[in-house]
């Protein structure tokens, strides 16, 4: 319940139950809302609207927090009630969390399932604004050795260089490849274009003894592995 004041609104102003920093305390932070983990960066909120009012605002007008990493230092900035102050703390913690999404690949972490390699990618390509297709490199024990960005824009089997998707994993010697790339769309549904490619990537692949274990199409929320549902792999 937020209390009736003049000026600018506080967490403090919420009943303490209600308060996200304390809630994170007690709860930890996986127990909060987006609005309520935003409302810890922003502080305070403005006349007539608390700080978590204040955040699940700034989600609606960018569609989320993946509009929110999509959008631009100006265009936060310009929300009412932000300004540069609480526009850099937001963007800066966005910027963390894609720090330690990419740090995964230096801990060299095995990929066991189509999700585990979904994890490592997820959190930056559903952000991207533009197709991307990207090379997960693996070793004989699935150990990731390495991520390579090879094409931008969009894709399909005719302009995409077979080649170029394996010289990476020639050169580093790797045993195998996961194939990821995004639907901006937000609509990981594969293409019949994204059919044809896996066809020629696997191929390809047989012929120069590096496995493509899997091809991932990234969306908003969720991903599809083409090799689970049997498309390009028969």
């Amino acid at each position: 319940m937020v209390k009736e004041q003049s000026g600018s609104y506080r967490i403090l102003d919420l009943e303490s139950g209600d308060r996200p920093r304390e809630r994170l305390e007690l709860l930890g932070a996986d127990s909060l809302s987006n609005a309520e983990l935003l409302a810890i960066l922003l502080r305070v909120g403005i006349q007539g609207e608390n700080a978590v009012q204040l955040g699940q605002r700034l989600l609606q007008e960018f569609g989320g927090l993946v509009g929110l990493q999509r959008a631009s230092f100006v265009d936060v900035c310009a929300v009412k009630g932000l300004g540069p102050a609480k526009a850099a703390q937001i963007k800066a913690a966005i910027e963390l969390g894609r720090r330690l999404a990419a740090q995964s690949f230096e801990d060299r972490p095995t990929i066991h399932s189509p999700n585990d390699a979904a994890d490592l990618v997820r959190y930056e390509m559903a952000a991207l604004t533009q197709e991307q297709l990207w090379v997960l490199i693996l070793d004989t024990r699935n150990r990731v050795l390495g991520v390579e960005k090879v094409y931008k824009g969009s894709l399909n089997s005719s302009m995409v260089r077979i080649g170029e998707l394996f010289r990476p994993a020639i050169q580093r010697n790797a045993a195998s490849i996961i194939v990821v790339h995004n639907h901006p769309s937000g609509d990981p549904t594969p293409s019949p274009e994204d059919v044809a490619l896996t066809r020629g990537i696997l191929q390809a692949g047989k012929l120069m003894d590096i496995e493509l274990l899997d091809h991932l199409v990234i969306g908003q929320g969720r991903f599809v592995s083409m090799k689970e549902k049997g498309l390009g792999f028969g």
